[in-house]
């Protein structure tokens, strides 16, 4: 074989192409993404759109159908669903394995530009490609330090404009979401007597006030050598112009915004809840990683950005950010556990090596394939573009035992050939010539088994195509190893340490009496035990037809009964056990933030023991679970999250919280939850874990009935199952309409849109125009008096006109 002869007669190449591949190796390993998992994404695209004070019955029919409508001729597309909720709509496009992600981004956008219109309310609808979709790396606290006064809710806008922005400028960062807090806005407060007293209605204030602040461009004129640019300036500079501001005139007298309304800066109506265990209302945010960037470096970048957010602006408003989850703590044990046993497998293969070749230099030629081939795996990973994680590591760990083979039949075979005394170099070409079929076959075996994996695109090969890489890059590399490395190192190496060291024991002996002869060492008894037990016992087995056939029956029998009997349960993937709790509950249906906020103050009296002592004190002793290091709340609309994790010594009892959480949220009437550790592959709460089931039917109330039906019954057949409805078993808050009388409100000079207008305006309030402040774009919005409609019964006290 040309290439083992040039490898021997070339001793320094092969000595400089190992020491690259295993620098290019170390490269690679220095550069390779480092992650949890394997990135395993489907191509699928949200489309979330934005409605303050929306029903959910009004954002299906006037922002998520319309849309629907657009949508369901996009190209490649499998699948679509949507979720209308209060305030919000979201519609999930999922398209075929293989599509290009920024190609159907590109035509989602072009079909959403032809939905002709939105509310005026509405927001533009925001599209999520599914990279923003992944569990989030980091969950951070924002808690005020000492000497602060005002709550930490109040900085919701200072936050948004330069903590997220900050924080997302790190390399890797996909997306930071930040829950809580209320923002700034300039609020225009009209009073429904006095606007009834002077005969004006609401919508005439929203247009005053919306046409008063726009400065326009009137072009330019030339003035001696000058050219002046004109502009009418109307944007307004403070709350006094917007009172200033005339609506219109009655008989000559004007009415001014002043004289219905007032005019104040201040905050919008919260809609979270966020809280925290060891504290009051707080800002929560999470940090979701970018598919394909560096785990660790991504969180190396975020702390670093957070040291520098607590040392700088942060301090100056008496604000810090506190990390409750890190997810890199996780990725660190997982892939050390995994390196562990790594280097625990070589170091047992070496150990087997040295037990049955009896060789310490044999041993040595044959454990270099182990560093040379796994190293050199790296290097084609980052070619492949792959990354570190369990799944890949796992994939070298089975490596190590197969890497050895070849390398074992060589060099035993060169062995053989220099005992009949061929010469060195000759011994070692023959030897490898003669072998380097079978190895080759047996190489291309193991690559046949792992490397059709690469072509699945469906999860289970995104799943597993890093094992495949890793194993096949292994074993190729130590096939090339095996014809190349050993034969050369054999031929230099082997010969003349075995030759000496049998000469010596040789002289040795004749010089010694008979009783004192060299015996061999303790470690030669188990291998040749075994090597003269197996061919004697073969050789028997072999004449005999009977035996044949009961050993075939026995071995048989004795595998199958072996895998029945320790066969562990059947799981599609691990659940891991990553040092944090999350628990999503679902409340019945029209809960306020205040109801919100008794929640939590139940939980957070029911779980206050846990977090109120210290790691390794009595008291924590004394506790059925482990003590609580952090803990965060937040509710949204119609959902509560809550994520705890203990102190790091802990970790390890992370589940024993599990039922003392279950415990406080079940003494909540009605609340639908689900506790659980987050799973390895987690994509999401319950996701990679569940069983979906789905109903159909174009009579939404007979949906909800067989819903509510099938989760009654689920609870009694998995008494100890968690069962989540999407989105929820009723129709949604309980509604109070009203319902226009179009003959009296003609009457008074007003239409159905103008009264719907008007009582959006009173209750929620109504976004008109911009405000800067501070340079800042704040909403300037027109609204009711807080508080003033608090009963049914008020709403038909408002004076229309």
């Amino acid at each position: 074989m040309k290439l083992t002869d040039f490898s021997i007669r070339n001793p320094v190449t092969v000595i400089v192409g190992v020491l690259l591949l295993v620098l290019f190796g170390f490269i690679g390993l220095m550069r390779i993404p480092v992650q949890l998992t394997p990135d395993v994404e489907k191509p699928t695209i949200s489309i979330r759109t934005y409605w303050p004070g929306g029903s959910p019955v009004e954002v299906e029919r006037e922002i998520v159908e319309e849309q629907e409508e657009k949508l369901k001729s996009v190209e490649g597309l499998s699948r679509m669903t949507s979720q209308s909720r209060d305030g919000r709509g979201t519609v999930t496009l999922e398209f075929q394995i293989g599509t290009d992600v920024d190609a159907a981004l590109l035509k989602v956008s072009n079909r959403l530009q032809q939905v002709p219109r939105y509310p005026d309310e509405a927001q533009r609808p925001i599209l999520i490609p599914a990279g923003e979709h992944r569990t989030a790396m980091t969950w951070n606290i924002i808690r005020a330090l000492p000497g602060r006064v005002e709550p930490v809710t109040r900085d919701r806008d200072f936050i948004e404009d330069y903590v997220k922005p900050r924080l997302e400028r790190v390399s890797g960062v996909a997306a930071v979401n930040v829950y809580g807090g209320t923002e700034r806005e300039m609020q225009v407060i009209v009073d429904p007597q006095k606007l009834a007293a002077r005969w004006v209605t609401i919508q005439e204030v929203i247009r005053a006030v919306a046409a008063g602040n726009k400065n326009t461009s009137a072009g330019n004129f030339d003035e001696g050598k000058r050219r002046y640019i004109v502009r009418t300036v109307g944007e307004y500079q403070s709350p006094e112009d917007i009172e200033r501001v005339i609506i219109k005139n009655i008989s000559g007298d004007p009415i001014y915004v002043r004289d219905v309304a007032r005019v104040q800066l201040a905050f919008k109506k919260p809609t979270y809840y966020t809280t925290r265990g060891k504290g009051s209302e707080t800002v929560v945010m999470n940090a979701v990683r970018a598919t394909g960037a560096n785990a660790l470096t991504v969180m190396a970048g975020l702390k670093k950005a957070i040291t520098a957010l607590n040392r700088g602006i942060l301090a100056e408003r008496k604000l810090e950010i506190v990390q409750s989850y890190d997810e890199t703590t996780y990725i660190k044990s997982a892939i050390r556990l995994v390196r562990n046993n790594l280097f625990l497998g070589g170091s047992l293969a070496v150990v087997v090596l040295l037990l049955f070749l009896r060789s310490l230099t044999s041993t040595l030629i044959i454990a270099m394939s182990i560093p040379i081939s796994v190293i050199g795996a790296f290097f084609l990973m980052t070619v492949f573009g792959r990354n570190i994680n369990v799944i890949s590591l796992a994939g070298m760990a089975f490596a190590v035992g197969i890497v050895v083979d070849a390398a074992i039949v060589v060099l035993e075979n060169i062995f053989r050939h220099r005992e009949e005394g061929e010469p060195l170099r000759e011994a070692a070409l023959k030897g490898t010539q003669e072998v380097w079929g079978a190895i080759l076959a047996s190489a291309l075996t193991t690559i046949a088994v792992f490397a059709p994996m690469v072509y699945i695109q469906e999860e289970a090969g995104q799943l597993f195509r890093d094992i495949a890489i890793a194993i096949s890059s292994a074993v190729f590399l130590s096939l090339i190893v095996s014809i190349t490395v050993i034969p050369t190192f054999a031929s230099r190496i082997l010969g003349v340490l075995r030759l000496r060291k049998k000469r010596q024991t040789l002289q040795n002996n004749e010089d010694m009496p008979s009783t004192q002869k060299a015996k061999p060492s303790a470690l030669a008894w188990p291998a040749r035990a075994v090597v003269t037990f197996v061919p004697r016992i073969t050789y028997w087995i072999s004449g005999r037809i009977w035996a044949q056939v009961l050993i075939i029956i026995f071995l048989t029998s004795a595998a199958l009964g072996m895998a029945a009997f320790l066969a562990p349960k059947a799981e599609y993937l691990p659940e891991g056990n990553r040092d944090s709790i999350s628990a999503l509950m679902i409340p019945p249906p029209g809960y306020n933030l205040r109801q919100f906020e008794k929640m939590a103050r139940s939980i957070k009296r029911d779980l206050s023991p846990y977090w109120s002592v210290l790691p390794g004190s009595p008291e924590a002793a004394r506790l059925d679970a482990p003590p609580i290091n952090n803990m965060f709340f937040f509710a949204f609309g119609q959902t509560a999250y809550m994520g705890i994790s203990p102190f790091p010594e802990d970790a390890p009892r992370i589940k024993e919280l599990i039922p003392v959480i279950r415990r406080a949220i079940n003494k909540l009437p009605g609340v639908i939850s689900i506790v659980r550790q987050p799973s390895l592959f987690a994509r999401g709460i319950g996701a990679g874990r569940s069983i979906n089931i789905e109903i159909t039917g174009p009579d939404l109330d007979r949906v909800l009935a067989l819903g509510r039906r099938i989760y009654t019954q689920l609870q009694k057949i998995l008494p100890t199952s968690q069962m989540r409805p999407i989105p929820a078993l009723d129709l949604g808050n309980p509604e109070v309409r009203v319902i226009p009388d179009r003959e009296r409100i003609a009457e008074a000079g007003l239409n159905t849109s103008g009264l719907g207008t008007m009582v959006d305006t009173l209750l929620d309030g109504l976004k008109v125009s911009e405000y800067r402040y501070h340079g800042e774009k704040i909403d300037l919005t027109v609204m009711g008096e807080p508080g003033g409609i608090t009963r049914t019964q008020d709403l038909i006290n408002i004076p229309v006109k």
